[in-house]
């Protein structure tokens, strides 16, 4: 990581005294002169430098903040992850300043300002995948990041949690392959996202190892917000050969894919066995309970809070870390065996 600017090399790059730049961070402290001034500002906009760090070179002391940057907290992971987080952090004796992109990069870029302005000690988030110039300003800004549940592949220097995505998958479809389903699809999120990707990886590692030839029209991608899984769904319905299996690898798009089946009066698991990465209570209570991937938001959230604090305190390696945990498969009855193998 690129070493944070101070004071005094803003003062060495405008020539003048600390005193001067501190004056110019501080205004009414004392008089600067107009073209001294613009000296001073156009270092730090040379060096990269931002008032937040004259706010940690005058405070020594522990972080306080973090914050965390969410896609969507209507969907009931991000509900979850971002409520164990403020548990986490909480129980450290940190706040959380929570919000939210809505999948939006424009809002994305906005609300990375607004954390950068509110001086926050380090940043926990879920990236769009765009936006790499902020992103890459607040590294040179000296804040810590960590990016949860997705990851930027160009920002390979940031610290990353989630689950094994592309193993999940791979044990989601496997289990439809041992009951004997040949034509197996799954709706994962949008191929732009690492997390879509890895799902799609792992689906395709299970077809090979099954000998299972991959068609690519049982591939179907829906974007995280809306309700665009339904419409995934409905076009392997209308698939002259149907699938007779389907991983749901999109959680954002679980209770839309379930409502178009009902609509559709698809039975499950008689015409369609139906694996879903999800855990809300109410998949147990299903007609059939569903088999799902239960990911492990505690382990997401406990994780992504240590490496932020550890970044904030300064206490890392200085290597990027990558923490990859485990999903478990939670069989129930939405598997059987094809009515025609």
């Amino acid at each position: 990581m690129q070493k944070q600017p101070t004071i005094r090399d803003v003062a060495q790059a405008a020539g003048v005294s600390v005193a001067v730049v501190s004056r110019v961070l501080n205004p009414g402290s004392g008089p600067v002169a107009a073209l001294t001034r613009s000296k001073v500002s156009d270092a730090m906009e040379t060096l990269g430098y931002h008032p937040r760090t004259a706010a940690r070179e005058l405070k020594h002391g522990p972080p306080t903040t973090l914050g965390l940057l969410l896609a969507d907290v209507s969907n009931p992971f991000f509900a979850h992850l971002a409520d164990l987080v403020v548990q986490e952090a909480h129980s450290r004796g940190i706040q959380v300043l929570l919000m939210t992109t809505q999948e939006d990069d424009r809002l994305e870029s906005e609300r990375l300002a607004t954390l950068i302005e509110r001086r926050v000690s380090g940043i926990i988030a879920t990236p769009t995948g765009n936006n790499l110039e902020i992103w890459k300003k607040l590294q040179d800004l000296g804040t810590g990041v960590v990016f949860v549940d997705r990851s930027i592949p160009e920002m390979p220097e940031v610290d990353v949690v989630s689950i094994n995505n592309v193993e999940s998958a791979r044990s989601a479809t496997a289990l439809m392959a041992a009951h004997g389903h040949r034509r197996i699809a799954i709706i994962s999120g949008p191929a732009t996202s690492t997390t879509g990707r890895d799902r799609v990886a792992g689906y395709q590692e299970a077809l090979r190892e099954a000998g299972l030839a991959e068609d690519r029209t049982l591939i179907r991608s829906a974007a995280f917000r809306g309700t665009s899984g339904g419409d995934a769904v409905t076009a392997l319905l209308n698939l002259q050969d149907r699938p007779t299996a389907l991983v749901v690898a999109n959680t954002a798009q679980v209770t839309a894919v379930l409502r178009r089946l009902a609509h559709a009066g698809i039975s499950i698991p008689d015409e369609l066995s139906v694996v879903v990465f999800e855990d809300s209570p109410w998949t147990e209570l299903m007609t059939p309970p569903l088999t799902i991937i239960r990911q492990p938001i505690d382990m997401l959230a406990r994780h992504s809070v240590q490496l932020a604090l550890s970044n904030a305190n300064g206490t890392t390696t200085g290597k990027p870390t990558t923490v990859r945990v485990d999903a478990e498969l939670v069989e129930r009855s939405s598997v059987v065996a094809p009515k025609t193998a």
